[in-house]
């Protein structure tokens, strides 16, 4: 019987083994799309204790703890920090077989040196251990940032945003990348008329001119992608249910817009031609600079109402969603690709029905400008876990190129997620040592081996060129 989460965690056969320990295992990390706190990398926060680097913001760990009877008070109310921690602790040996468990234990033996596992008879001697060390310099967040070999970093930042604390990260001359990614959502996000009009008067405010056309709004949204431009910004990044491509002329667009400006509803039709000609205009200018772009596609957010209207959004109440999404996608980088304006792009499904489709659907992009010039991203939200990963990995190995994916990210939040690059690294590694065992790819480490640093790190230098 093999222990749990010992050195070969995840690693079935002697040649993983060797692939992860002497090649995947000491690559650096570059982290293209996440969530964290730019504010809390610049002032290189010291948190107080576990649940504060663990446990705040971390909805998937909320979900758990609500499905296991946890009640609201103990996850994001009132309760102390320690009682948080504790009623997670209850919670953690009842999620066997999801990959909280395993994330868990991993972060807690990588960062902390805890090999204990986390339950009730173990919660006060771990917290005891977990919060001396975090009043340690080493365990600041830059000092978490190092120990997981992590080199470049893009947070997920709006139009508005000043970037200021990008700009003090870059000015201290840390040894980390810390990069803005554009996320232009809430410009284009008419399903909120009142909304998108109070955004709209943001910007105006920020680019001291007034927005009262279409045009005039464009050209203020622009000059945000030039700022994020000139503060080292070369990535955006979309959340959409689906891709929008509907026809429109712009003329039409501006017709909406000013109905839009005027605190008019707007039809079903107008509002998606809205979408869809703001998100072609950011596409042309990521190419004009550039850029990568990225987008995430099929997640059903805020699902449950009232729980919404307590605890707002990004709290875990979003969910899978079944939306069609090959044709308006086809249409989308058929529309760029055709005047040669398509960026190098990321595509990143939540329902894994769609994973063979994603798989063919780069396919039709590659011009041989850029290696793996478009990408289908790593499991994402609800699928990076071990089978959404394997899934992915299989089916781009079989109906596209592995050997040019750029590999794994977090989507995080939490300081403490960096070892889900180390959970996709051994994933990764066993599937190719599997292969090489049962005789289905060469015995031949130079060449496997080349791949798997590839696909760790060196792709992912070379796509984002930081």
């Amino acid at each position: 019987m093999k222990k749990f989460l010992d050195e070969n965690f995840l690693l079935q056969t002697e040649t993983a083994r060797t692939l992860y320990h002497d090649y995947a295992k000491h690559m650096p990390i570059i982290d293209y799309h996440n969530h964290l706190i730019p504010e809390q990398i610049a002032e290189d926060k010291q948190f107080e204790n576990i649940t504060q680097v663990w446990l705040y913001g971390d909805h998937y760990k909320w979900r758990a703890m609500r499905t296991f009877g946890v009640d609201e008070y103990y996850i994001t109310g009132g309760a102390s920090d320690w009682e948080k921690f504790e009623k997670w602790a209850e919670t953690v040996p009842y999620t066997l077989r999801n990959p909280l468990y395993h994330w868990t234990h991993l972060e807690l033996q990588r960062y902390f040196d805890v090999h204990d596992l986390l339950s009730p008879a173990t919660a006060k001697k771990i917290w005891d251990e977990c919060n001396a060390k975090l009043q340690t310099k080493e365990y600041s967040v830059l000092g978490l940032l190092k120990k997981m070999n992590v080199k470049t970093l893009c947070t997920t930042d709006d139009p508005l945003d000043n970037l200021e604390f990008h700009q003090k990260i870059k000015a201290s001359g840390i040894d980390l990348v810390v990069l803005p990614a554009f996320r232009p959502d809430k410009a284009m996000n008419a399903d909120d008329v009142a909304g998108l009009n109070q955004y709209v008067d943001k910007l105006a405010g920020i680019v001291e001119k007034p927005i009262t056309n279409y045009q005039e709004y464009l050209a203020a949204l622009k000059s945000r992608h030039d700022f994020f431009v000139e503060n080292g910004a070369s990535v955006s990044d979309h959340g959409l249910e689906q891709i929008y491509a509907e026809d429109y002329t712009e003329e039409e667009v501006a017709q909406i817009f000013l109905k839009i400006r005027k605190g008019e509803g707007i039809t079903q039709e107008e509002n998606l031609k809205f979408k869809s000609a703001m998100l072609f205009q950011f596409a042309l200018w990521d190419h004009e600079r550039g850029w990568v772009q990225q987008y995430h596609l099929g997640a059903i957010r805020n699902n449950n109402d009232r729980l919404l209207s307590s605890l707002g959004p990004d709290t875990g109440f979003d969910s899978i969603g079944d939306f069609s999404q090959g044709r308006q996608l086809s249409k989308f980088l058929n529309k760029l690709d055709a005047d040669n304006k398509l960026a190098k792009t990321i595509l990143y499904n939540l329902n894994p029905a769609d994973n063979e489709l994603m798989a063919t659907m780069i396919g039709n992009y590659q011009d041989g400008t850029v290696a793996g010039k478009v990408q289908w991203g790593s499991g994402w939200w609800f699928l990076d876990q071990k089978q959404g990963m394997i899934n992915q990995l299989n089916a781009l190995s079989n109906l596209g190129l592995l050997s040019q994916f750029v590999g794994m990210l977090t989507d995080s939040r939490s300081f403490l997620s960096f070892p889900r690059h180390e959970y996709f690294r051994r994933i990764l590694c066993d599937l190719f040592g599997t292969d090489i065992e049962n005789g289905e790819i060469p015995n031949d480490i130079k060449l496997v081996s080349q791949l798997i640093e590839n696909i760790c790190y060196n792709n992912a230098k070379a796509y984002f060129s930081f």
